[in-house]
């Protein structure tokens, strides 16, 4: 089986060619202006955009940058308008590709060639690069992309394409219950603890920002009060994937199937719990997950999150919880941790075992306390009470 991996490199240019690196940021940035602007003219002439290849004519006679480095601003530019097509034709709101300052420049990509590995990095037009391999990079090489991040330090991407042995994994089953109070519970009552990355980092966070916040604009110290917020904002990035690696190499290692909840990120996002969500960073776990499935032999399957912590993991009963609700209990005897009765719903949507889900009576006694009126009222005309239902840790 062949999969595309990606392999981060720390790279130390000297000054001159770190002037030169910015100097690529800086045509690459006119570049694509000059090409945007080339797009929108054409259009209200045309009322049609622009062919790949007309874009990659102007971009020989626009920049002295190395050909597939401009090529590449190019499929930049194609791939903004088409993603936008698509959004604008599921209804969705999106504006027109911006034009782009230099401060949103923040790496350029070698599509093919201009670039060779030995012991240290040549790059076309730039010169040897000193670089720290931490690490054989596998497979054949596809692309690298050399990009500056907000803390000053610059890094070398590479791509590439290597064959992955088939294997497969006889662990058992796992569900597992994303939330914020626990990062993840599992089904056979397992838990992964929220490392809160970001809380622990607030106080320094806030500190570094008030600082930053009172330097006067354009001034070399207002450089140094920002250099400092983005190596925090970088340090709790790096600790967060850290975590996120280790947790998902360690779960697909250990189970053959792993249930998750298909959930709405960018949606939970707009809540009054984003700040939490984002710290999650369930996507980019869901993204790791199932790539790093692939090589262990498991499978990473997504279900409907609607009701998976209202509904009962024992009899298929229905019934609202607030937040607050931490504890399942059913008229059926059951009591366990919400969370665990969610993560066993999942894992049974995922293999078909799922129950028939019934609707809550009023009548049925209940350790809990009575329903809602909201809810009681939905329950006795027949209605559902959530046609898609909030994932579990917001039901």
């Amino acid at each position: 089986m062949m999969a595309i991996r990606s392999w981060k490199f720390r790279i130390y240019p000297t000054k001159e060619q770190e002037k030169e690196l910015q100097h690529y940021f800086y045509e690459c940035k006119n570049l694509w202006n000059y090409l945007l602007d080339h797009t929108k003219t054409y259009y209200e002439k045309t009322n049609k955009f622009p062919t790949r290849k007309q874009l990659y004519v102007l971009t020989k006679k626009k920049t002295k940058l190395f050909s597939q480095v401009s090529q590449n601003v190019a499929d930049k530019l194609v791939k903004s308008l088409k993603g936008m097509i698509a959004i604008k034709k599921k209804g969705g709101k999106v504006g027109f590709p911006r034009f782009k300052p230099i401060e949103r420049m923040k790496s350029f990509t070698y599509p093919q060639f201009g670039f060779k590995l030995n012991e240290q990095l040549l790059l076309s037009k730039i010169g040897e690069i000193q670089i720290k391999k931490h690490r054989e990079l596998k497979g054949k090489t596809k692309t690298l992309t050399i990009k500056r991040m907000p803390s000053g330090k610059w890094f070398a991407i590479f791509t590439s394409e290597l064959e992955v042995p088939s294997k497969h994994n006889k662990g058992p089953k796992v569900g597992i219950d994303l939330g914020i109070e626990h990062f993840g519970h599992l089904s056979n009552d397992s838990i992964i603890m929220n490392p809160r990355h970001l809380k622990k980092a607030e106080n320094k966070l806030k500190q570094a920002q008030r600082l930053l916040s009172g330097k006067k604009k354009g001034g070399k110290n207002r450089k140094r009060a920002k250099l400092r917020v983005a190596r925090v904002h970088e340090k709790v990035t790096n600790n967060r994937r850290d975590f996120l690696h280790k947790t998902s190499k360690k779960l697909v290692d250990s189970y053959s199937l792993i249930a998750m909840e298909d959930l709405n990120v960018k949606c939970l996002s707009k809540d009054f719990l984003a700040k939490h969500v984002l710290d999650c960073s369930w996507a980019e776990f869901s993204r790791m997950l199932h790539y790093k499935a692939e090589e262990a032999g498991s499978e990473v399957v997504l279900v409907n999150p609607a009701h998976t912590s209202q509904e009962c993991s024992s009899c298929g009963l229905i019934r609202k919880k607030k937040l607050a609700e931490r504890q399942h209990k059913c008229s059926c005897g059951a009591d366990i941790h919400r969370d665990l009765n969610a993560a066993k719903n999942i894992l049974k949507r995922a293999t078909g075992g799922r129950r028939e889900a019934r609707p809550f009576r009023p009548e049925t006694p209940v350790e809990s306390g009575p329903l809602p009126e909201k809810v009681r009222s939905a329950n006795e005309s027949g209605n559902s009470i959530c046609e898609d239902g909030p994932p579990s840790f917001l039901q």
